[in-house]
């Protein structure tokens, strides 16, 4: 089987590579193409794979590309795993709002438009190149913000693309962890968008155990939701959200401790990654180290925020992405019936939504790819949130595939957290100034 990843110079590829060498693994993969824009950042990571390489039996074989076209052809599975515009693009997301005092937050901020309106063409042009040159090949998307992406390229790829996110894994493995029963044996009860989601019931043998630990402020305490959110307004809400939900629960507290911070997300892993990508010697000690300090600085402006301490051991263990991928491509080629959630068509699944939307739900997956399972329907306020910002994400993706200026400022100004047309302009306007990648997206008035 030959899987290519798309962004094969990515940080995070090590990860995936590490799971697919593994005698332990599900699929087996023969060739792993690495396809990205950088020769530089694709040797790099080739030197941390050949070490990875040495610690097993059958490793796949690894092919670099800079051509997409060549990258892609004859794949059997194709990651996604773009960022247009690189680090310095989501600086520029982050920096152009926060100077407004505004959330540029990369996926669930103003800075979710602004990266979606410069990745949506992108996007495009893979999925064109995969239905050209791997018509029967699936597309797993890692690129973010990961349910616009998704739904914008299942314009071109209908189902063959399947949109993936960590975030429902950790909650559900921490949640499990509480409970003290095997996550195999609970049912998850999780809906929303990618980055916008719920769980509203934990099931064991039927039963919802969820409301038990709702009550028990010590017991939420011992996780990072609980930590993040606060146990009473958890209880509040009779729901645990997605950890990216605290954006949007305390948006205020997140601008202010981002600017006490004076650095934002972006501008540590762009420091960071460049050190690691202009580095010499052994790329693979050196990309572990880079590894664990980014999982420990994860969403580091919640913590400070809230008291919340460092991150638990079993959370700083990364590769949430290549085991959900990895478990995807499995189930598909064996037809083997696993439950995941997945970023998939709604299907009539939420009544929030239409049928073609694509939403973040639990998903039973086989040979002819996923299909959302029901889930319990959306409260008043989820409602408002998912309709709203899937009206954002269609608006972003209009604008990126008009080419409109006009029509990007209406997506902007339309999300929920950036507080004025004034301000959306003014980001915009920077944007613009700033990035070529958008610059050359949207050449119309």
């Amino acid at each position: 089987m030959r899987l290519t990843i798309v962004g094969g110079g990515g940080f995070r590829v090590p990860l995936v590579y590490r799971a697919l060498a593994s005698e332990e693994r599900a699929v087996r993969v023969d060739e792993l193409v690495l396809h990205d824009t950088s020769a530089v950042r694709l040797e790099r990571i080739a030197a941390v794979l050949a070490e990875i390489a040495t610690e097993y039996a059958h490793p796949p074989r690894v092919r670099l590309a800079t051509d997409l076209t060549e990258a892609v052809s004859g794949a059997d599975f194709v990651f996604s795993a773009m960022r247009v515009g690189g680090l310095a693009g989501r600086v520029c997301d982050e920096r152009s709002a926060l100077d407004l005092g505004v959330l540029g937050q990369e996926t669930t901020g103003a800075g979710g438009v602004c990266y979606g309106l410069r990745t949506v063409p992108v996007a495009l042009a893979l999925a064109e190149t995969v239905r050209a040159v791997a018509p029967e090949a699936y597309v797993i998307n890692f690129t973010n913000p990961a349910g616009m992406v998704t739904e914008a390229m299942s314009a071109v790829l209908g189902r063959r693309v399947i949109g993936i996110c960590d975030s429902p894994v950790g909650l559900f493995k921490r949640v499990a962890r509480l409970l003290g029963v095997p996550r195999e044996q609970i049912t998850f009860d999780y809906a929303g968008l990618n980055h916008l989601g719920w769980l509203h019931r934990a099931l064991v043998d039927g039963v919802d155990v969820l409301p038990d630990l709702l009550a028990d402020p010590e017991r939420l305490a011992q996780i990072e939701e609980g930590r993040l959110f606060g146990p009473q307004w958890l209880a509040s809400l009779g729901t645990v959200p997605n950890e990216y939900l605290w954006y949007w629960y305390y948006t205020a507290d997140a601008v202010a401790s981002i600017e006490r911070a004076g650095q934002t997300r972006g501008e540590y892993l762009l420091e960071q990654q460049e050190r690691f990508y202009a580095g010499e010697g052994d790329a693979f000690a050196r990309w572990e180290r880079t590894r664990l300090d980014r999982e420990e600085t994860y969403m580091a402006e919640g913590r400070a925020s809230t008291d919340a301490g460092a991150r638990d051991d079993e959370d700083l263990e990364g590769g949430g992405y290549d085991r959900v991928a990895l478990a995807l491509m499995a189930a598909i080629s064996e037809d083997a019936g696993a439950e995941l959630v997945l970023n998939v068509p709604n299907d009539g699944i939420l009544d929030a939504v239409d049928a073609d939307a694509i939403v973040e739900v639990p998903c039973t997956v086989g040979a002819d790819g996923p299909r959302p399972r029901a889930v319990s329907q959306l409260g008043p306020h989820e409602r408002g949130l998912v309709s709203t910002m899937k009206d954002v994400e269609r608006a972003t993706i209009e604008a990126a595939t008009s080419g409109s200026r006009a029509a990007a400022l209406k997506a902007l100004a339309l999300h929920p957290l950036v507080d004025s047309v004034t301000h959306a302009r003014a980001i915009l306007e920077t944007e613009l100034a700033a990035l070529p990648e958008l610059a050359r997206v949207l050449t119309r008035p």
